[in-house]
């Protein structure tokens, strides 16, 4: 009987090692984002700024608000995620838990991932969460609204437009407020813009200068039910995408938008060049691989995709808790 005991624990304690072995090859659990995502190809850059290699970390690959879970139970150590400020997701997290941290990225690797990517560097300012007591300084870009060629004509595209700036105030959430004319073109740089949504902003005296978008949707293309790609419902796409169709809903005749939760950036992306979205929020980032068929498109070019307008900055936040004792990424 003993030796069956002993025989158990030994294959029990084997299959927890191939388990951990799964997940990595040791060290601190660190949650990188939902596999394609925009979160985990701007983990990779962090990771490879400090020269941190796979085998140095147990990869969870989740999207934020089930990562902020695992942090909280002390099951995941630091948690990235690109989000916008202040996060809700955090705010939550440190309620519950009491003890969140911004960990911040040193001058060496913002340099690296601003030579390697589109973010540029970006600061949290102290008090922007109840727990921070001094500035954080880490990486940022834009989320955007891109939309799909084929089904999204020049009308529609400046009513899309022209909604999303002049309703923006009708959105409770705090990210709408970027909505403005002032910020129209954030994060267009090196994409084509839709020509509905360029003749709206030039309207209202703003200078494009992006490159148009061919346009092979006409009014007879339209659909009457639009599908826009948001994000998991822990992070900021969703809830606030889910406000922004209700906005579109209450403003445009004959056409409804439905939003939809997925892994957001890339999954968008691909969605539209598939035929399956209308409508994706994005950060820039990945909308330049994507109509340069490069980084997780290569080979697979978006072709089908226009700018329509800018949503609110995109800051890359990673959360800790002080019982971990993680200082900086030189501890992982």
């Amino acid at each position: 009987m003993r030796k069956k005991q002993v025989v158990s624990i030994i294959s029990l304690l084997f299959g927890v090692t191939l388990l951990l072995g799964a997940c990595g090859g040791g060290g601190n659990n660190i949650a990188i984002g939902p596999p394609a995502s925009e979160t985990n190809s701007a983990s990779q850059l962090i990771f490879d700024a400090y020269d941190i290699g796979e085998d140095d970390y147990n990869a969870y690959q989740e999207g934020f608000g089930d990562a902020a879970d695992g942090v909280q139970d002390g099951n995941i150590d630091v948690s990235i995620g690109i989000l916008g400020m202040p996060a809700g997701s955090i705010e939550n997290l440190q309620a519950s838990a009491g003890d969140v941290k911004l960990l911040g990225l040193s001058d060496e690797a913002i340099s690296h991932i601003e030579e390697n990517s589109g973010y540029n560097q970006f600061t949290i300012p102290a008090d922007t969460y109840a727990f921070q007591d001094s500035d954080v300084n880490t990486v940022a870009a834009r989320a955007i609204l891109m939309g799909n060629t084929e089904t999204i004509d020049e009308e529609l595209g400046y009513e899309l437009a022209r909604i999303m700036v002049e309703s923006a105030d009708e959105n409770t959430h705090a990210q709408s407020e970027e909505m403005t004319i002032e910020n129209a073109l954030e994060g267009s740089e090196g994409l084509p813009i839709h020509p509905g949504a360029k003749r709206y902003y030039e309207e209202q005296g703003v200078t494009v200068e992006n490159e148009v978008a061919d346009l092979p949707a006409d009014e007879s293309d339209r659909k009457s039910e639009l599908v826009l790609g948001t994000g998991g419902q822990g992070g900021t796409y969703y809830p606030l995408g889910g406000e922004m169709a209700n906005v579109w809903n209450n403003h445009l005749d004959g056409v409804s938008v439905t939003n939809t939760e997925t892994g957001a950036s890339v999954e968008n992306l691909s969605s539209i060049r598939d035929g399956n979205m209308d409508l994706g929020m994005t950060v820039n980032v990945p909308a330049i691989d994507a109509m340069n068929g490069e980084g997780d498109f290569e080979d697979a070019q978006v072709d089908n995709a226009a700018f329509i307008g800018h949503i609110y900055p995109e800051i890359v936040q990673i959360v800790t808790r002080e019982a971990t004792g993680i200082e900086s990424f030189d501890d992982l």
